[in-house]
């Protein structure tokens, strides 16, 4: 049986997106583990075991790169025609225009290094890749200025998802707190333990009135004293609403606990990446 006898095409059924009422010009989606041509362990989850068809969208995960090639290009064709502005992600709060990211590719210069991406420009996709990381979506409700952020604790607490926030809104001409965002899938409240470093950073900048809020997130082990469990989510949300967003919808997914749906790199280390894209059409 050949590779491709073995696996479907990528169809809307294999992504999710938002729930969200916004203008027809803003489309997103996020991508799950099904739908590709991937090999285990980079393939989807059938019947209790890992099979050939995965979607890993990353380059850098030790898949073979035709596949990834394959699958990217089975990602595009839901995107009716409009242009990937990939980036190299390194855990940072480093917000950059994706114009400019597909100018520098089209000259065949290295990916720029940041974390999320923003655009006013219809056909040009703000794109982040996940495997546990939380991604962000962000969109003017009247379409006219989208990003994506990649929030992963480190980015989170450095203020990422406020600076991309602060920059769709400049695009739009109007303020954060009119903004709508989507939490897609990340390690889920029960899955991500963390150290009291992580606790002490959030708990540093949260300000006055989330710092209840933001120790809640905490949830102490008490067979691991020093150890706590993270709600990324909630912490996403607080710093959201710190901006005045009132419209967060998602963040339900955890993708250590979800393996028929979701790569998960704490759960496997060797697993693929999923995408979380966001554009604007004419």
């Amino acid at each position: 049986m050949t590779l491709e006898a073995e696996t479907s095409e990528l169809t809307l059924a294999d992504v999710l997106q938002p729930d969200w009422r916004v203008s027809p010009r803003v489309h997103a989606q996020v991508t799950t583990r099904n739908g590709g041509v991937s090999l285990p362990p980079f393939g989807r989850w059938q019947d209790g075991v890992e099979a050939p068809g995965g979607l890993n969208l990353g380059r850098l995960a030790g898949d073979d790169p035709v596949c990834v090639a394959r699958n990217r290009a089975r990602l595009m064709g839901l995107t009716g025609g409009a242009e990937a502005a990939w980036l190299e992600q390194v855990h940072g709060a480093e917000v950059v225009d994706a114009r400019e990211v597909l100018a520098r590719a089209r000259a065949g210069e290295p990916l720029m290094r940041a974390d999320a991406s923003v655009t006013s420009q219809p056909g040009t996709i703000c794109v982040v890749m996940v495997a546990d990381c939380m991604p962000v979506l962000l969109c003017d409700a009247a379409g006219r200025a989208v990003g994506a952020a990649h929030a992963g604790w480190r980015g989170l607490a450095s203020g990422v998802v406020e600076k991309t926030a602060q920059r769709v809104a400049d695009l739009a001409g109007t303020h954060p707190a009119s903004l709508q965002a989507y939490l897609g899938p990340s390690i889920g409240p029960a899955a991500f333990e963390v150290g009291a470093d992580v606790r002490d950073a959030f708990m540093n900048g949260a300000d006055d009135s989330q710092r209840e809020a933001t120790a809640r997130a905490f949830v102490p082990r008490a067979e691991a004293p020093g150890k706590y469990f993270a709600d990324l989510p909630a912490l996403a949300r607080l710093r959201l609403q710190r901006l005045g967003v009132t419209e967060i919808s998602g963040g339900d997914a955890c993708t250590v606990t979800q393996r028929e749906r979701f790569y998960s790199y704490r759960r496997d280390r060797v697993t693929g990446r999923m995408a979380a894209m966001i554009w604007l059409t004419d």
